[in-house]
Formats: structure tokens, sequence, C-alpha cells
């Protein structure tokens, strides 16, 4: 736990002093973020050019810290045999997925700026990376003799998925790396959703005794906090895809790694929902274009993700950011009681 702590306190220093170097750098690049016209007109008055691809802060914190950890826990005499060894391999096949992911979202980042839009990779081209960074790490976790395809719910009961296991949480991965990405919309959002996630599974795989996860999700938390110095409202630097799809597969190595799917789907409610409100839109939009065959179909939201609903609605980026924050907290904290209900 000590281990863990310095790793939280460590990132965040990292991550905040990072930003004093990296954000004046961003600016000298002229890696602005470009905004798109159909978004809150007053996004593309007050936060075009506002600098992006500040995950590269928090993802090298998280990296380092997640790295000199495992290595103090090899001195201090941590067995890496058995459960051990399955903590080890699980939790570094974990880290490595979520910084493939935040290349891929770094390249993305890359082509916007550089052809000054707002659309990078190609959906089929991200999705295509993304759905074999998932193969690479059910892969390793396969061969390494420590995968296993039974999903744990509350109360201990249990359902063996077999083989379409795989292809079930591959697509429940892909599903939250991409939603987490969605919640990165407004200042402070998906930073500090993501805070209370880690924060939430720091508990989790602590009651389990993972000691890979538990310093990867305190790393996260305190660099992530860090990262608030600069991202908090209004914000000075962006995450960007870099680091939203880092922080995708933090989220999915913490849930999955641990082997508590259903606790990973109830902490990370706000990320499904705010990207089921963009499949419900969509779906509301064709269906009614359809049935009126007309241009134009109806909107359920005023604008999706949802979290631009309420900013079109008249809510201040700081009140989204405190009201999902604290929806965050309660089912985090019910995943938490779940973890407790289930594994003591």
């Amino acid at each position: 736990m000590i281990t863990c702590s310095a790793a939280a306190g460590a990132a965040f220093l990292i991550t905040w002093a990072v930003g004093i170097f990296l954000i004046p750098l961003l600016h000298k690049l002229k890696y602005g973020q470009t905004i798109l016209d159909i978004g809150p007109k007053w996004h593309k008055a007050k936060k075009e050019g506002t600098p992006t691809m500040g995950g590269i802060s928090f993802i090298l914190s998280v990296s380092l810290c997640f790295a000199v950890g495992m290595v103090v826990f090899a001195f201090t005499g941590t067995d890496f045999s058995g459960a051990g060894k399955r903590e080890l391999v699980v939790s570094v096949s974990g880290m490595v997925m979520a910084v493939l992911f935040g290349f891929v979202g770094f390249l993305d980042d890359f082509i916007k700026v550089r052809k000054k839009r707002n659309e990078g990779l190609t959906p089929i081209q991200k999705i295509f990376l993304q759905v074999l960074i998932i193969a690479a790490y059910f892969a390793t976790i396969y061969i390494s003799g420590f995968a296993s395809t039974i999903i744990t719910f509350p109360g201990g009961a249990q359902w063996d998925m077999g083989l379409f296991y795989y292809p079930v949480m591959g697509l429940g991965i892909l599903y939250i790396v991409n939603a987490v990405n969605l919640t990165d919309g407004i200042d402070g959002l998906c930073s500090s959703v993501t805070v209370i996630y880690a924060a939430a599974f720091a508990v989790i795989s602590g009651i389990l005794g993972f000691f890979g996860h538990t310093l990867l999700a305190f790393s996260t938390a305190g660099a992530l906090l860090g990262f608030l110095m600069w991202n908090f409202p209004p914000a000075k630097v962006f995450m960007g895809d870099t680091g939203s799809m880092f922080l995708g597969g933090v989220v999915c190595a913490l849930g999955v790694g641990c082997k508590t799917e259903f606790l990973m789907v109830v902490a990370g409610i706000v990320y499904i929902l705010e990207a089921l409100s963009v499949l419900i839109q969509t779906t509301v939009f064709k269906i009614t274009k359809k049935i009126h065959h007309t241009k134009e179909g109806k909107r359920l939201f005023k604008m999706t993700p949802i979290h631009h609903h309420f900013e079109m609605s008249g809510w201040s980026e700081l009140k989204i950011d405190a009201v999902f924050s604290l929806s965050a907290a309660a089912f985090g904290a019910l995943a938490v009681v779940f973890a407790l209900m289930t594994y003591c």
C-alpha cells in the first residue's frame, strides 16, 4: 500500500510538472484543437486552438510509476510464482494494452493537428487497430495460461461463457474504450470521472489482493489529479484522443484484468451511458427520417454525447463535471460494495 500511495503521489507531481513544459511546446508546435462546427457555438469561439495531446503527460507518468512500482515489488519480496505470476502477466499486459490504445489516439490526434481538421483516422482504421490490440491482449493472457472465461456476479454467482467470452468481451472492451473517448467532450469531465473510477478499482483490486492492478489504479488516479491542474475548466490543455483512448485501455485493464467484468460495467456506468446516448440518438434519427421520408430525422437529445445535451440546456461545464462525477462516485461505491459482498 505504501508503494501504491507513493506511486500516486509521484504520478501527480510528474504529470503536473510535465504540463509546465508540454503546454508551451504544444503551443509552439501549433498543436491546437480544431472544433467541429456542429458542436456548441461557444466551443469554437472559446476552445479552438487550445493545445491537445496533453494526455502524453499522464501516459508518461502512469507508465513510469507503474514500471518503477513493479520493480519495487520485486525487490521487496513479492512472490511472482503462482497467483503472483498471473498478476504480473495480466497487469503488465493491461498496461501495454492501454499504452497501445494511447498510441492509436496519438495517431488520430497527429493527423488532426497536421491537417487542421477534426477528423483523423477513419472509423474503420481506428476500429481495425483497436481490434488488433484487444486480440493481442487476450492472446497474451491465453498463451501465458492465465485465461479465464468465467464472469462473476455480486454474491458469487458465476457464468462460464466458454469461447464466447472472447468475442463478447472483445466487443465490450471496444465499446468502453470508445465510450471513454466520447466522455472527453468538455473541460475536466473525462479526467474527473476516471479519477473516481480508478479510486474505486484501487479499493476493489486491493480487496482481491492484485498488487499490479492496485498499483495501476493508484498511479492513474494520481496522474489524473495532476492533469486536472491543467484540464480543470477553463482548460489550458486537452488530453486529446491520445489521453482518452489510453484511459479507456486502463479502465478495461482494471475491470477485465481483475476478472471483475460486471463491476467494471457498474463503476463505468457514466462512460456506458455517454456512448449509449449517441447510439440512441443515431437510431432515432435514422428511423424517423425513414418513416417520415424527410431529409432530417427527429432528435431525442439536443446533442450527443449526453453531456452536450445538458450543456446546451444551460448547464455550466463545472455543473456537468460535478453531477457526472457524483454519479460516477455513487456507482463506484456500489461496485465496491458488490466486491465486498462477493470476495470478502
